[in-house]
């Protein structure tokens, strides 16, 4: 199981000095009515460690994360008549995607069909660490192998129902034994998993697994896995390895709700309130 113990003995790197020796982040998602869960991803990464931060968006509201987000270089990619990114933004995202630490795809895409095309044609140009979010993970549906060539240097996190997508196996039965279906899909990409409600779990390729309890009913929100891919992408860009980074991220997430829920109560928080406490709970454990 996580505990501050455990994962004080499993240090982060030490964060470099200027901007570019703590990586650079790339999010890739949103649309005309859902940029929040970039704005959110890419707050957090920042808030993890990363020195340099580019989103892609969709044009017709790229301007607007640019004022919100100044620490950022914000690029608009086409969209279709109702707002939502298409494929024909894939050669502008691989081209900000080179020199990138680690990239985040999938916060805010809402159409399956779209993820798939997108993702099938830059992921396999990626040469980074790659955190695959929400309809992000319709890519693997369509491609099983699709994150092969990384190496294991991918972190999914996946809900139950994209799990059993994935696996081909009913909702049901991944609901009746999580950790050994998310120790199952990390074996057949080849990519670190986390996932899990009251209990999250994380698993590597090579079968360890870890087992997490902290958090509260208070990040069944939306927008709060938004913060964790996020947080998962900063530590990668500021070098830790995938399952180190998921393990960090989980625990600090989980933490954040807890000290949330202490003062505003057990619900009722919202998941850009995390921002602020997660850097906070990582600079206690790495006292």
């Amino acid at each position: 199981m996580l505990t501050s113990h455990r994962l004080r003995g499993w240090a982060l790197p030490t964060p470099g000095g200027g901007k570019e020796g703590r990586g650079r982040v790339l999010v890739v998602g949103g649309g005309r009515t859902t940029p929040g869960g970039v704005l959110l991803a890419a707050e957090a990464a920042l808030h993890a460690g990363a020195g340099k931060l580019q989103i892609a968006t969709a044009r017709s509201v790229a301007p607007g994360l640019a004022l919100r987000i100044p620490e950022s270089m914000t690029v608009g990619l086409p969209e279709d008549d109702d707002g939502e990114l298409t494929p024909a933004g894939a050669e502008t995202i691989c081209e900000l995607a080179e020199g990138c630490a680690a990239v985040v795809i999938g916060p805010g895409l809402s159409r399956v069909g779209v993820a798939e095309e997108l993702l099938g044609r830059v992921v396999p140009d990626l040469d980074s660490s790659l955190v695959l979010d929400a309809l992000g993970l319709a890519y693997l549906t369509a491609y099983p192998d699709g994150v092969a060539h990384l190496d294991g240097r991918s972190v999914l996190t996946p809900n139950t129902r994209e799990i059993a997508r994935t696996l081909g196996v009913p909702e049901s039965e991944v609901e009746a034994d999580t950790p050994h279906r998310v120790t199952d899909l990390a074996r057949r990409t080849r990519a670190v998993v986390v996932s899990g409600t009251a209990t999250s779990w994380i698993a590597s390729p090579d079968g360890r697994r870890w087992r997490d309890e902290s958090g509260t009913q208070g990040l069944g929100v939306s927008g709060s896995g938004d913060v964790k891919a996020g947080v998962i992408a900063g530590l990668l860009a500021r070098g830790a390895e995938p399952a180190q980074a998921a393990a960090w991220a989980t625990y600090a997430h989980g933490r954040a709700g807890e000290r949330l829920a202490v003062r505003v109560g057990p619900t009722g928080f919202l998941a850009r309130e995390l921002l602020s406490e997660v850097p906070r709970v990582m600079a206690e454990l790495s006292s």
